[in-house]
């Protein structure tokens, strides 16, 4: 009797978007079809093309990628991304206004009430923690860099509640230095790309930092963190509404129907306001679909 012959299983196939996925969302070009790379087999240069193209497309998506925290100056900024962590951009906009009318310049907040503070931020989740981080950033400015907000990374992560992410989105919007912001979004839709493996959030910067010239670093923080609030969402992307769907090895993993998928867009894309009450004229002029504010008649 001849020896039984193991069989070795097939190679697990890559599920690409047809071309006609992409059309499901009106306004939006379809990306041109590539062919897929098998998992794990994509060389450096076609990792490098391909991660600059899917910024390409979405830079054609969203040309007003912008970010969505109201803000007037650099001070405000930061403050705003601080109170932004475990709660919605559109959530700190609705707060701000009443914080920066009470509370102007980094002194005023410095001298702050606790308490006062803490019912302004209630609305913002872990008010307690972030009411201490801005009163204690605040201080910070004023005793050590004259009231205004520094320039520099390793000046911005000693201040009490910022981080290198804070930092960057600081950077990259209020002084216009060049960035990577790291986000929960950012995070995601890098590993779904298969642009990194990494899950620190240091190293995944280092790894997409890599990719892209530095000049791009900010925008694309920008187009990668909109396309993940709008569409390749965490529990159900929009898979057969996506734009780049032909250059995602993750496609598949959400809804690939065109017209359930649509039923998924979020903010301007599903026809809902977006996060920002105060958008720039830009971003009404570019984008073209900016709801009203909430509230608005």
């Amino acid at each position: 009797m001849a020896p039984l012959v193991k069989k070795s299983a097939p190679p697990k196939k890559v599920t690409i978007a047809p071309k006609k996925a992409t059309a499901a969302v009106k306004g939006l070009a379809p990306a041109k079809t590539v062919a897929a790379e098998p998992p794990g087999g994509e060389s450096r240069t076609a990792l490098v093309r391909r991660a600059r193209r899917i910024n390409r497309e979405l830079a054609q998506v969203y040309p007003y990628a912008h970010p969505e925290l109201d803000f007037d100056n650099p001070f405000q900024l930061l403050v705003a991304t601080v109170l932004s962590a475990q709660t919605t951009d559109l959530r700190v906009n609705q707060t701000t206004p009443a914080l920066f009318a009470k509370y102007p310049t980094p002194e005023d907040l410095a001298a702050a009430n606790p308490e006062e503070v803490e019912e302004i931020l209630r609305p913002c989740g872990f008010f307690r923690a972030k009411t201490k981080s801005v009163i204690g950033l605040s201080k910070a400015l004023t005793e050590d860099f004259g009231g205004e907000v520094p320039g520099r990374l390793e000046d911005l992560v000693k201040l009490p509640g910022v981080g290198r992410k804070t930092a960057f989105v600081v950077l990259g919007n209020a002084f216009g230095r060049p960035g990577i912001t790291v986000d929960t979004h950012f995070q995601r839709l890098v590993r779904r790309w298969r642009w990194t493996d990494e899950t620190d959030p240091d190293k995944i910067e280092a790894a997409v930092g890599a990719l892209f010239p530095k000049s791009d670093w900010t925008d694309l923080s920008h187009h990668v963190i909109w396309h993940g609030r709008r569409i390749c969402h965490a529990r159900k992307p929009a898979c057969g509404a996506c734009p780049i769907a032909p250059l995602c090895p993750a496609y598949g993993e959400g809804e690939t129907d065109p017209e359930k998928a649509r039923k998924l867009l979020k903010y301007e894309k599903g026809g809902f306001p977006g996060q920002r009450l105060n958008p720039p004229q830009a971003y009404l002029d570019a984008g073209g679909k900016a709801a009203p504010p909430l509230g608005a008649g």
